[in-house]
C-alpha cells in the first residue's frame, strides 16, 4: 500500500514539475494546455510520459520533449524518464482545461 502512496505522489510531483513548462507559442502550461495524456510511474521511481504536440510542424518538436524529460529527471525521488511523442489522438483544442481556456480568452 505504501508503494501505491509513493507513486501517487510522485506522480503529483510529476505534474506540478509539467505546469512549470509553457508552449512557447501559447502562454499556458503543456499540462492545462492538454499537451500531456498520461504519466506512468512504477514502483522503481521510472517514469514514461506520453505527451502530443499542438502540430506534428510544431517549432518546439526536438526541444519540448527534451525539456519535459530533463525536469522530470531532475527530481530526487525520479530514477529515469522517457518521453514518447503520439499524435493520435491529435491535439485539438478540447484538450485543454478550463483555465486554460479562460486564460487564451476563449470562454
Amino acid at each position: 500500500m505504501s508503494e501505491a502512496m509513493d507513486t501517487t505522489k510522485l506522480g503529483e510531483k510529476i505534474v506540478n514539475v509539467l505546469k512549470t513548462i509553457f508552449d512557447p507559442e501559447i502562454p499556458v502550461d503543456i499540462y492545462e494546455l492538454g499537451l500531456i495524456y498520461d504519466v506512468f510511474v512504477n514502483e522503481e521511481s521510472e517514469v514514461k510520459i506520453l505527451m502530443t504536440l499542438t502540430t506534428p510542424n510544431c517549432p518546439v518538436a526536438e526541444s519540448l520533449p527534451m525539456e519535459v524529460e530533463e525536469k522530470v529527471k531532475s527530481l530526487d525521488e525520479v530514477k529515469s524518464a522517457e518521453v514518447e511523442i503520439t499524435f493520435d489522438p491529435p491535439w485539438t483544442q478540447d484538450l485543454m482545461s478550463e483555465e486554460a481556456k479562460l486564460e487564451l480568452g476563449m470562454l
